[in-house]
Parts: C-alpha cells; sequence; structure tokens
C-alpha cells in the first residue's frame, strides 16, 4: 500500500493534515491508517491509490512541508550516494577556495550555472580549477578547517543508516582534498571525488585525473548497488544540483528514492522527493524511522 510521509517545517498543523487527506480522497487515494513518526513534526499516512495521481493531488502543498510519497515495502535503503557540495556540507568548496584567492564572485557564478544545468559541468569545472592556478596548496587544509561544516542532519542520516548495515558512498563533482575527511567525519564507507594537480606546493589550475561529472555519478550509483548485491529499489540516491540528475533518475527509475536537497528546479523535476524545509533527517523521516531510532 502506498504511503504519503508528510514533514512539517516546524510544526504540522490540524488544517494540513486534514487538507492532505481531503486531497487524496478526492483523487481516488482513499486514506487508511496514519503513523505519527514525530508528533506535530511528520506523520505517515497509508492510502489506497495511485501514487502518481497522490503526487498530482498533493502537489500545492510543497511550499508548506516536505512530502515523500512512495510504496510502504523496502522503505529502509540498504545504499546511500550522496553528493557533497551543498548537501552533505553547507559550502562549495570551489567557491571557498576561490575566496582565499580573491576571486569568488567570479567562480561561485560559474558554479551556480552549473549547478542550474546552464552549462556544461566538465567544461565550467575545467575553467573554474584554472582560475585557481598558483594557490598555495596549504589553503586547502586551511579551507577545510575554516569553512567546511556539515549540513545539518547529515552525521545522524548516514550513521543511522549505516548502523542497520547500508552503504554509504560519497560521491562528489569537487576534490579529494575534502571528500575524504568529509567521508570520516560522516561516516560515509567510501568516496569518488576530482583531484587536484599540485606542484610544487601550488595548485597548477589543473586536474591530476578524469572528471567526475554528473555521468560518473550515475556509474558509481549502478557500481555501488552492484557490487553490494543491493536493487536500485533498495537505493537512496541524494543531490543538490543538475550534476546529480542522472544519479537522481536512475534511482527514481530503478524504483528507489531519489532525493532533491533544496533543489535547483531542474532537479526538483526528475527526484521522486524533495525537502525544501527540513534538514537531511527528512530522509530519515521518508523512509519511517522515528527519532529514538535515529543514531546518537
Amino acid at each position: 500500500m502506498p504511503i504519503c510521509t508528510l514533514i512539517a517545517a516546524d510544526s504540522l498543523e490540524s488544517g494540513n493534515f486534514s487538507e492532505v487527506r481531503d486531497r487524496l480522497a478526492e483523487a481516488g487515494c482513499i486514506p487508511n491508517a496514519f503513523d505519527w513518526l514525530a508528533k506535530d513534526k511528520a506523520v505517515d499516512i497509508s492510502f489506497a491509490g495511485d501514487l502518481a495521481d497522490a503526487r498530482t493531488a498533493l502537489a500545492g502543498l510543497e511550499d508548506r512541508c516536505d512530502i515523500a510519497l512512495q510504496d510502504e515495502g523496502n522503505r529502509r535503503k540498504m545504499l546511500l550516494v550522496s553528493d557533497m557540495d551543498s548537501t552533505m556540507i553547507t559550502v562549495e568548496c570551489i567557491d571557498e577556495l576561490a575566496d582565499y584567492a580573491g576571486i569568488k564572485p567570479e567562480i561561485a557564478a560559474i558554479t551556480e550555472r552549473a549547478m542550474a544545468g546552464e552549462l556544461d559541468f566538465a567544461d565550467a569545472l575545467k575553467a573554474r580549477v584554472a582560475l585557481l592556478a598558483g594557490l598555495d596548496e596549504n589553503v586547502l587544509a586551511q579551507c577545510l578547517r575554516e569553512r567546511v561544516q556539515p549540513m545539518p542532519g547529515a552525521e545522524i542520516l548516514v550513521r543511522t543508516m549505516t548502523g542497520w548495515g547500508a552503504h554509504a558512498v560519497l560521491v562528489s563533482g569537487g576534490f579529494t582534498s575534502f571528500t575524504g575527511p568529509v567521508a570520516d567525519m560522516l561516516g560515509f564507507h567510501a568516496v569518488r571525488a576530482n583531484l587536484l594537480e599540485i606542484k610544487d606546493g601550488r595548485l597548477t589550475g589543473a586536474l591530476a585525473a578524469d572528471i567526475v561529472d554528473a555521468s560518473t555519478k550515475r556509474v558509481v550509483l549502478h557500481a555501488a548497488a552492484e557490487a553490494r548485491g543491493v536493487a536500485l529499489g533498495s537505493a537512496l540516491a541524494v543531490g543538490d544540483g543538475a550534476n546529480d540528475l542522472p544519479m537522481i533518475a536512475a534511482a527514481v527509475s530503478g524504483g528507489g528514492l531519489g532525493v532533491g536537497y533544496h533543489p535547483r528546479p531542474q532537479l526538483a523535476q526528475a527526484a521522486n522527493f524533495s525537502v525544501r524545509h527540513n534538514n537531511l533527517t527528512a530522509l530519515l523521516f521518508a523512509q519511517g524511522v522515528k527519532p529514538h531510532e535515529w543514531a546518537d
């Protein structure tokens, strides 16, 4: 039976709860039982009907709360594949490196256009990295120490999922200088990211290996699922920008959960669950996990 999970930004008002049930009923998706995951914060509503019809009926409420719609079976995922920048951490690392170089506005503008899908990611990445040529390699560690912070709920999400045996992979169009430490901090098992070329203690403005881009992220999702013997229906993929779209779409088409985290519009269209009002613990609510089950 399908389940609708409502997750409030602050408190779930009774009016919102009633409106959701009414809209489902009007769309032929008859509500059945409900279960509070967290009182006045998140609730599961089971219903009889079509997921697509329910999604259409509830689309107008997404400006008030986050809404996940899925079949009740197989909700707890056994594979987590996530983007890093602006998803698992609060910043875009390349923009922060640019700040140390005194060119943040120039690079940040390119980053935003790339994440919105307006520019080819690989070309945009090469252009931005080229602008960092000559930057002292010690700035990488300084940036990690001073600027990189976990997204709220990130560690709880990762450690809760790995606690029940899920495999967690961090795949980023960013840089290994950051993905390794972030993975260790949050509890990821594996990482994939771009490698900055450094010579004589300074960035050369080039990459030292093949680019990790949108197609790479999709390949990583499939490869991780195959290696672990996990069907895509048991996978959760999450990201925020156009570079994550193929990965998210693959998870959705495979019957899994493809999540847009405060997503750009292009990604939101491909995702089957978007988080716009909450932190990353919304992904636990979407899996039916109550707060007393979350990792400390």
